[in-house]
């Protein structure tokens, strides 16, 4: 929360004084209010007189765009009053909703370990992955003293941006340390977007942005309607946690993976490594990510039991980020407050399909996300200050197992890797995307040259006919799409905007199903499925969020 207003300046004078703490919401103010506008809008609504509001910080500040030429900023905020203001405001405004008690948002551990751990009977438990889910879980298991032990395939985070970059200018891909292994996971490389849309009644998303700030992220992510980090921003954020884990007793792993999952009679006993390592354990926490597509392999054969589920495909659009701007904003487009324009756009075809953008990334790049040689997948991805020319979203399309592919637990990778190779095949082999522009497409017509946006993908794009890149359904429900999106967005269907290809990762394309209590397997005791990969999360909020959930569950269990 970001505080702006203190009346009295030594928490000591307080003393004497009980402090309330209540949430005051949907307060509306202009887009270039004074300073002091909102300490006065509060004492306006809650009607207060000299000397009763004592605190005034920002919980949430969002804005509402819906008439570009008057936009307004949306407040929620806790206020810290006397006594007898606090209990006059709770009578006289009880029922109207927009006071009530602030919640109690810290963080409560829920169990404590011995003194003796891990000595006698008890076994460190380990981690397999350490992106936002695995991260969160080794921390907070490490705090609660239980000294995780993390396997990560992939490299720590500067190595692995080094590998990453060795494809995005050289053409040089790593296998094992890229956009989708290592350090940080997958959303190090994207636009750090920190906003979800799960239920979260215990506030476990709090504690994820609190550890950020801890780590080195900006303040206002704790209050912003949608937060981001950015990539550079994310790099040193990794290492701060990383070296808080140690610090507890943790132990972290690079370049390390798993081969197979030693069980008996349905109970983790350990894990063995791809260099016959073998670790000894009952408690495995699998955050794997949605593209450890051997893995996935590796657990069905040793008998996890494993569901395709629904994921989407489909192409990337990029536009001038001054046309978003523009067609969200307004004459208001460029304020320092709204920053760079983003949007959310669905469309439900005519034949019943859905298509929807996801990821959107205001002023940045369109990035290859490759993590298996002769294939070829893009992502986007945004710095912090946002201020690359371009704006660029994932266009998708549902696809799910009853409709469009065998129900096999892994035929979705199947699917992914079909369109991925036909895509580095369209691209030339050499790590090229495939584009075309959106005018072209929607006419299905080849696009012989590019127009006035200029494509952000590195290393180098190819011009292609993408409706031979994607399946004919998807090709339809893209181009029925556009034109309506650019009902509300002017300028979404502009001849010149770029499609590039293919967007496959949108998330994982299986579930490895669990219990709703225990957060176990439903087939293998001591095996905790967690984060993005399990089907469990989408983005780095909502995984760091599973990953506090599996590792308190996980907990109780050891030490119970």
């Amino acid at each position: 929360m970001d505080t702006i207003f203190n009346q009295h300046s030594h928490r000591p004078m307080l003393q004497a004084v009980q402090i309330i703490m209540l949430r005051l919401t949907d307060i509306k103010l202009p887009l270039d209010h004074s300073s002091s506008a909102l300490k006065q809008e509060v004492i306006r609504k809650l009607e207060l007189q000299d000397g009763e509001l004592l605190e005034l910080t920002i919980f949430k500040r969002s804005y509402d765009a819906r008439k570009s030429d008057s936009i307004f900023l949306i407040y929620s905020v806790d206020v810290a009053l006397t006594t007898a203001a606090e209990a006059r405001c709770l009578e006289q405004f009880a029922g109207q909703g927009f006071v009530k008690p602030s919640p109690d948002m810290d963080y409560k551990f829920v169990t404590e370990k011995p003194a003796d751990f891990p000595q006698g009977k008890q076994q460190r438990p380990v981690i397999i992955g350490f992106g936002p889910c695995g991260i969160l879980a080794a921390l907070l298991l490490a705090q609660m003293g239980l000294k995780p032990i993390v396997i990560e395939r992939g490299q720590d985070v500067r190595q692995r941006t080094k590998d990453t970059w060795g494809l995005w200018r050289d053409r040089a891909l790593n296998v094992e340390s890229n956009v989708q292994y290592g350090e940080g996971g997958a959303g190090t490389f994207s636009d750090g977007k920190l906003y979800t849309q799960i239920k979260d009644p215990k506030f476990y998303g709090r504690k994820v942005i609190t550890e950020f700030i801890k780590a080195g992220a900006p303040e206002e992510i704790l209050f912003v309607s949608k937060p981001h980090i950015g990539t550079f921003k994310l790099v040193k954020m990794m290492e701060n946690i990383r070296a808080d884990i140690i610090a507890l007793g943790g132990e972290i792993r690079f370049g390390e993976k798993l081969e197979h999952l030693n069980i008996v009679d349905q109970q983790v006993e350990g894990l063995t490594l791809s260099s016959g390592e073998v670790i000894k354990t009952k408690h495995v926490i699998l955050a794997i990510g949605h593209s450890a597509r051997d893995t996935f392999q590796n657990l069905l054969d040793s008998g996890v039991y494993i569901e395709a589920k629904p994921f989407s495909v489909g192409l990337r659009i990029e536009h001038p980020q001054s046309v978003i701007d523009k067609a969200r904003f307004g004459d208001n487009a460029g304020n320092e407050i709204l920053g760079a324009a983003d949007y959310k756009l669905v469309h439900h075809c005519k034949d019943g399909r859905s298509v929807y953008s996801f990821c959107m990334c205001p002023g940045g790049t369109v990035v290859s996300a490759v993590s298996e040689p002769g294939m070829l997948v893009i992502n986007g991805m945004s710095e912090y200050s946002r201020n690359e020319r371009n704006a660029n979203s994932a266009i998708v399309v549902d696809v799910n197992p009853e409709q469009d592919y065998p129900e096999h637990p892994l035929a979705g990778i199947d699917l992914q890797r079909q369109l991925e190779e036909k895509a580095y095949q369209m691209g030339g082999e050499n790590y090229n995307a495939p584009v075309q522009l959106v005018g072209d497409f929607l006419a299905d017509k080849v696009s012989e040259k590019l127009g006035s946006v200029t494509p952000s993908y590195k290393p180098g794009v190819t011009l292609s006919d993408l409706s031979q890149l994607l399946p004919d359904f998807a090709v339809k429900a893209i181009r029925e799409a556009i034109p309506e999106f650019n009902k509300q967005i002017k300028g979404f269907s502009m001849h010149d905007a770029i499609l590039t290809g293919v967007e496959t990762r949108t998330s994982s394309p299986i579930c490895i199903k669990r219990d709703k209590i225990s957060f176990n397997s439903i087939n293998i005791k001591g095996l905790y499925p967690a984060g993005e990969g399990a089907g469990y999360a989408g983005g780095i909020l909502s995984a760091g969020v599973d990953g506090i959930k599996v590792a308190e569950a996980l907990a109780i269990h050891l030490l119970s």
